[in-house]
């Protein structure tokens, strides 16, 4: 942006992902980042810095708790 805030022309914005990267719904990707080969980026992720080739980046699910046959215990 320039000093009034506007887009700067011919200025890259957008992330590069490399090839066989997989980027599953609700994930957002900002920035001139790297996703590299063959990452994974989990849905509901939120991503701002560069991914390595090959990692995985996945929501840690919160704790799940089981009850059976309406038992509290």
């Amino acid at each position: 942006m320039d000093e009034h805030g506007n887009p700067i022309k011919d200025v890259p914005r957008h992330p590069i992902v490399e090839d066989d990267v997989i980027i599953y719904s609700g994930a957002t990707v900002l920035g001139r980042i790297t996703i590299g080969k063959g990452a994974e980026v989990g849905g509901n992720v939120w991503i701002t810095e560069s991914i390595p080739a090959g990692a995985k980046v996945l929501k840690n699910p919160p704790p799940v708790s089981i009850i059976k046959n309406g038992g509290g215990s």
